[in-house]
């Protein structure tokens, strides 16, 4: 009998933990607004950033068709990013204005003649709403939708509205060179490190608080926070089912790698798994010695991250149809350090596998959009002067210290 109680009390431990594990699923600022009856854009026009991603919790509701369901405010236009609002068009190709066919709205495109919207786009509307899953890369086109949306919001007078999203690297990783502001472009359009460690609210309102909005330099700017979310959650722990941001990032690992080998994709030394069913997460070649390069990747002390050895072959892309070997990037620690493992994986091309000259038919187009990418020239620039992974690493350090104090005054979570 006396066992009795102790078996209750282990049932009842257990059930609250599970309990308190549901009460832990993550709610996105969409889900917030439509449980607090649309209480930001009541009685508004509302324009509306949307793509694929653009769900509730359940997925079984569209954030489009959420607002459509409401009477609490009017939706008179939509706004595509990169790949349109339905992720239908290919990475870097324009996307043209349309009609929404079901809701008959208008749906003006950022990602083809302008970038930012303009005042004629923004003539119907009071308010934006903006909501679209990020991936945590500052290369990564939608935050810098969200940015020059903000900057042509202030320019007209009309409030943003963000409704946040959690970020899929986790918030507390950051990573990799400040932009340098002589490189600002669309794939680099605020001073953030490559990977920020923000949600894009906490983006949009560290971009409004230290007026790097070009223009105005600050906007009328609410964030819609989510509620649940913790900033060392990776994406599996939120409860959310990830809805594919593009093309090749059809799974949150996949927007973990990005964040490694998206820049090496732009200079093409290696496949990086695009054109095979793990696309960013491979670094292979045909004249890689996988036992090799694994071996003196892993003793790099790379934090969290753990290169697999592995052989493929593309479907299409680099290297077709040929056996690539290589590694798979795996990550293995909270803090991971991924753009570290950029100049791992380049650096060791270079070292070892100097006799081919792997950098010698890289084209100066795509040089300068690695340089781009990365936010800076001295990545380049360091590694064809033969400097070691380390001293390119520390060359970052100062800025990257710089800006996680001030972000530290436009968390929103804990």
């Amino acid at each position: 009998m006396a066992r009795v109680p102790r078996r209750i009390a282990i049932i009842t431990i257990f059930l609250l933990f599970i309990v308190a594990h549901l009460r832990a699923q993550v709610l996105p600022g969409i889900d917030v607004l439509v449980r607090d009856g649309f209480a930001q854009v009541r009685g508004k026009r509302v324009g509306l950033v949307i793509n694929q991603t653009s769900v509730r919790r359940d997925i079984r509701q569209s954030t489009l068709d959420a607002f459509l369901a409401t009477d609490r405010c009017r939706l008179t236009a939509l706004f595509a990013p990169e790949h349109g609002i339905d992720a239908s068009t290919a990475a870097g190709e324009s996307v043209g204005d349309q009609i929404e066919p079901r809701s008959g709205l208008p749906v003006f495109s950022l990602y083809g003649a302008t970038r930012k919207p303009t005042p004629a786009m923004l003539g119907n509307i009071d308010v934006m709403v903006y909501d679209i899953q990020d991936i945590g890369v500052r290369s990564y086109t939608f935050i810098s939708t969200m940015i020059k949306v903000m900057e042509g919001c202030a320019d007209a007078g009309i409030p943003v509205v963000i409704l946040d999203r959690p970020n899929p690297i986790g918030g507390d990783v950051i990573d990799g060179p400040v932009l340098d502001s002589a490189f600002r472009s669309f794939v680099g359009i605020v001073p953030v490190p490559y990977v920020y460690g923000l949600t894009a609210g906490e983006l949009a309102t560290m971009a409004n608080g230290e007026r790097w909005l070009e223009g105005r330099g600050r906007c009328n700017l609410t964030v819609i926070r989510m509620e649940g979310w913790r900033r060392s959650m990776r994406w599996r722990e939120t409860g959310l089912i990830w809805i594919p941001t593009s093309p090749h990032v059809p799974t949150p690992e996949s927007a973990f790698a990005n964040a490694a080998t998206g820049p090496i994709g732009e200079i093409s030394v290696a496949s990086i798994g695009i054109g095979y069913t793990l696309p960013f997460e491979l670094v292979g070649a045909p004249w890689i010695d996988a036992d090799t390069f694994a071996l003196r990747l892993n003793g790099m002390g790379v934090r969290g991250i753990y290169f697999r050895k592995t052989a493929y072959k593309p479907f299409y892309g680099m290297s077709t149809g040929t056996l690539c070997r290589g590694v798979q990037l795996m990550r293995t620690g909270d803090m991971a350090e991924p753009f570290t493992a950029t100049i791992a994986l380049l650096t060791t091309l270079r070292d070892l596998y100097n006799a081919r000259h792997p950098f010698d038919a890289v084209t100066e187009d795509r040089w300068k959009m690695f340089d781009k990418v990365c936010g800076t020239d001295q990545i380049r620039r360091k590694i064809l002067a033969g400097a070691s992974f380390g001293s390119i690493v520390e060359g970052w350090r100062g800025r990257q210290r710089d800006y996680i104090a001030a972000r530290e005054g436009y968390l929103l979570y804990e």
